[in-house]
């Protein structure tokens, strides 16, 4: 097995996971419970998404649904790339950009998601300098790309304004590649890993995804994955858990999917993996600084507000949800409408709830966040989640600031499979509202 060696002043990191499954599967069934209960569809029409409130701040999410392949494990919001329908949609992007210029916005941060935003490059910069133009407050501009892109021609026009790409790797493992019907469609993992080192000088933040947790994905493997990733010393890298949906999951799970049990072990070596050279931004994002944004946006930014087809906006308490029909979409927003087709408000309780795991997620779990956001004391607000957190040695008091709680690495443990399961109830979501669609929908 491979390592990385890690400079004299650097102590290796022991992660102290003491989880037993048990307790991992009982998060997971708990998670599920509430996901269940409040991801449900029990949303009624909208039309508009509200005005801004002053003194809050938004970040702007736009969504591109084409990819050039489907991969069989993801159930994100993608139709199969056309050209003509692509162009046509990036044009109407940019019209609900002016739409939402027109209620009054503005945005700190960019997010660009996919499918794969990088389909069509040019039209891709088109939209960015236009977000930047109506939105000048926009201080980063984060973006996803497959490694497909990396060495097309088209790529460096994204120079200068994208801040930080992110780069589906997956793993540099072949056999794994394979498995997922990725290296046909990207190369091997060597191939990929001399596509990010020729890109990375491009953008002041390159991120590397990988994901953990497939079928015959050994410690050496995984070690591999982050070796790799290591040398190429990008800014950031994060490590996802693969997500099994209701939907992917009769196909997928016995296939790809390693036992449960794995979880744990894997993380833990994770964890002692990349601490020490990277600081730990969330439970599965590590970065060179601790101020960067990152793939998980809503850590940062309570309010966003989505563009495009199939994207979501969380404003006011109030989930908004655009229509998943590209055919609809196009002609709303012909017809001068918004993509908004969908709205659901959550209570004050539902909302402190969805907090807490992004507390926990983040590891910045704060009473002072609850106290000056909802006028309540944490740990009677939440008193079953504290409880429980502080019982398994999730979550401690810092000495040195009351306010203030820490994240252990049990607690991040927690965080990952809490966030996992949030991450597949959206997904369940979106394969919902995907599966009404007709042929002339797409």
């Amino acid at each position: 097995m491979s390592s990385i060696i890690l400079p004299d002043s650097v102590q290796p990191y022991n992660a102290n996971i003491t989880t037993p499954d048990w307790m991992i599967s009982g998060m997971e069934k708990v998670m599920q419970f509430y996901v269940d209960r409040n991801l449900r569809l029990d949303t009624v029409s909208a039309e508009m998404m509200p005005n801004p409130i002053e003194g809050k701040k938004y970040m702007l999410y736009a969504h591109v649904p084409f990819c050039h392949t489907l991969c069989s494990f993801c159930t994100f919001h993608r139709f199969l790339f056309k050209e003509d329908k692509a162009r046509a949609y990036f044009i109407s992007l940019r019209k609900e950009m002016d739409m939402v210029k027109a209620l009054g916005y503005d945005f700190e941060s960019m997010y660009i998601g996919g499918g794969t935003t990088t389909v069509l490059e040019d039209e891709l910069a088109r939209t960015i300098e236009h977000a930047k133009k109506l939105f000048p407050s926009i201080k980063e501009v984060s973006c996803e790309s497959d490694p497909q892109h990396l060495d097309s021609p088209g790529f460096k026009q994204l120079e200068g304004l994208v801040d930080r790409m992110s780069i589906g790797v997956q793993s540099f493992n072949d056999d794994i590649l394979a498995m997922t019907d990725r290296i046909e469609k990207f190369g091997s993992g060597q191939q990929t890993f001399d596509k990010i080192m020729a890109a990375k000088e491009l953008f002041p933040i390159i991120n590397v995804d990988l994901i953990f947790g497939f079928r015959g994905q050994t410690d050496e493997v995984i070690q591999h994955d982050l070796d790799m990733a290591s040398k190429l010393d990008p800014r950031q890298i994060t490590t996802y858990p693969l997500m099994i949906t209701h939907q992917t999951r009769k196909s997928v799970k016995g296939k790809l999917a390693a036992p449960q049990g794995d979880m744990a072990r894997q993380y833990r070596q994770i964890l002692n993996s990349l601490n020490g050279q990277y600081n730990q931004l969330s439970a599965w994002a590590f970065g060179k600084a601790n101020d960067e944004g990152f793939d998980e946006y809503v850590i940062d930014f309570d309010e966003y507000l989505g563009v495009g087809s199939g994207s979501f906006s969380f404003l006011n308490d109030t989930l908004y949800v655009n229509t998943f029909s590209l055919r609809k979409y196009q002609e709303r927003i012909a017809n001068g409408q918004m993509g908004v087709d969908q709205q659901k408000n959550y209570g004050r309780k539902e909302v402190m709830q969805y907090r807490f795991l992004l507390g926990m997620f983040s590891g910045r779990l704060s009473r002072k966040y609850f106290r000056e956001t909802f006028g309540v004391n944490l740990d009677t607000a939440l008193f079953k989640e504290m409880t429980s957190m502080k019982a398994i040695g999730a979550i401690k008091n810092d000495p040195t600031d009351p306010d203030n709680l820490i994240v252990t690495d049990n607690g991040k443990m927690m965080g990952l499979l809490m966030m996992k399961e949030f991450y597949s109830g959206m997904d369940n979501v979106r394969a919902q509202l995907r599966k009404p669609l007709k042929a002339c929908d797409m």
